[in-house]
Formats: structure tokens, sequence, C-alpha cells
């Protein structure tokens, strides 16, 4: 089945994101855990509300949503306050979304802030051992990303170092998120050949890793780091690559994420224009 959804606002309620997804045609949809670029703690779930939404996923053979950790969270700083904070936060996040079967959790890998990649990849690291548990059902995802400033996670290499760091008893947990406007500012060729940047993945890191995908066009050249997301199809991603990879053997089971600057009506535009580009299972 081809899941396709996109970011959609928490404020009106978890039961009223899916029928917001449903009515733009959307099969699953992507979530900010609270205010992304804001600390506060944000307001407890109505577990009512939460048991809404899980009916409503289930009749409407929904892919589960995917939650995306707000922006202030910074894993791998050189500030142990702001580590301790980020990790209290994510856990306490995760330990909600048990509550809603199948879903992920996404996050932005952090910046180092002038420590040096090597620590800021050890920091990320030992906070996926501290928030994820045995048994837990919610998989972490590390995003890729562009490499603006200080970034970690720029190349499929320090994402797998990540993974490889992270306590082996929680490690099957920890899967990919692959932002396509990212790898493109991040200098990964995915507009002129995305089943190459796919194979390069799948050696360095592995493709079984691999669990959502961003599906944005970029603002910028390809290489920038600059991370700009523009609508598809008026970036200098290519059409014909987004096709390739909604219709890749390797990843067409996956469920696919709008992040462009878009409102619900540009959502829905997109959304079925993709499924237009979506061949029969």
């Amino acid at each position: 089945m081809f899941y396709i959804g996109c970011h959609l606002s928490i404020s009106e309620g978890y039961a009223a994101m899916g029928r917001r997804a449903l009515s733009i045609g959307a099969n699953t949809f992507q979530f900010f855990t609270k205010n992304p670029r804001g600390r506060s703690s944000g307001k407890m779930p109505d577990p009512t509300d939460v048991s809404a939404l899980c009916e409503i996923l289930k009749e409407n053979e929904m892919h589960a949503p995917l939650a995306h950790a707000p922006y202030t969270y910074n894993p791998c700083s050189a500030d142990e306050k702001i580590r301790d904070y980020s990790t209290q936060a994510m856990k306490s996040e995760l330990e909600f979304l048990e509550s809603i079967d199948g879903a992920m959790y996404n996050f932005h890998p952090g910046c180092h802030v002038g420590a040096g990649a090597d620590i800021g990849i050890g920091f990320t690291s030992s906070m996926l051992s501290k928030i994820i548990t045995p048994g837990m059902k919610t998989t972490v995802l590390i995003e890729t990303m562009a490499g603006k400033g200080t970034e970690i996670g720029k190349s499929f290499e320090e994402i797998a170092e990540i993974i490889d760091k992270t306590d082996p008893s929680v490690r099957d947990n920890v899967g990919v998120c692959l932002d396509t406007c990212h790898i493109h500012d991040g200098g990964y060729s995915v507009s002129e050949d995305p089943c190459a940047v796919l194979e390069e993945f799948d050696r360095i890191i592995g493709l079984d890793r691999l669990l959502a995908i961003h599906l944005n066009d970029s603002k910028n050249i390809m290489g920038s780091a600059k991370d700009r997301h523009e609508k598809l199809g008026l970036g200098h991603i290519s059409l014909k690559s987004m096709e390739t990879l909604i219709n890749h053997p390797k990843l067409k089971d996956l469920p696919f994420y709008l992040e462009t600057p878009n409102e619900l009506d540009g959502y829905a535009e997109e959304i079925a224009m993709l499924k237009d580009m979506r061949k029969a299972d």
C-alpha cells in the first residue's frame, strides 16, 4: 500500500489530525510532539483523544503517525543541561507513544556546537541508549541532515556511527528517516541518480534501517548545506526523482511524509500528484 501523508498541527487534538489527514487523501501523517521551537512542557495528551485516533487508524487502515521531536532538543550539545533536558523530554514522549501501536519517533541528531563531530556522535548515541528500553514498541528514527553549522548526521557515515555506538540491547529500535531536501543540500545526488544514493545508503547503513521518508523539494543547489524546503516540482530536486523513490521496490511500502511549505489544500494537491505517479502494486 502507498502510505503518503504530510505534517499536521497537533493544536486541535489527535483524533482531529487523523480526520484531517483523511480529508486531504492522506493515509498517514506527522506531527510535532510540542511547540517545535519552544521549551514548554506541553499539555498531557488526553487518553480518550488518543484512543479515538487509534480507532480512526484501524478503521481506515492508516499507517501509524510519525511523531517529530521539537527543534529545541539537542542531544549532542556541549552543554550538559541541554543534553539532560533533551534526554528527559524525549524519554517522556516515547513513554506516551507506546499507547499508539506502530508509532515512530523522529529526531534531529543535533549540533555539537564546536565540540567536534566525534564527541557529538558519542553524546547522541549515549542518549539513544538511555531513552530506549528493551521491549519498547516505538522505533526511534535518526533524521538525515543537511550539514548546516555544526550539525551531525550530514553523512550516511555519521548516521551509521551513531547507530553502531548505541547500546546493542536497544539497537533494533533505531532506524533512519531520509529527508530528500536534507541529503540533496548535504551533497547527495538524489535529484540526478536516486538509485545510486540508495545503494550508497544500503552499503553504509543498510536499507533495513530506512523506515520513513521526508519527501521534500529544495530551494537550494546540491551541496549548499542550507536546508530550505520547497514545494514539489518548484525546487532543485526533479519530480522524476520523486517518482523513482515512491516506486522503488525497496521503499514502496514505507511511509512518505511531505514537509513542503504548504497549507492543507497544497498538501492535498501534492498527495494527489504523487498518487498519480505511483505505479500499481
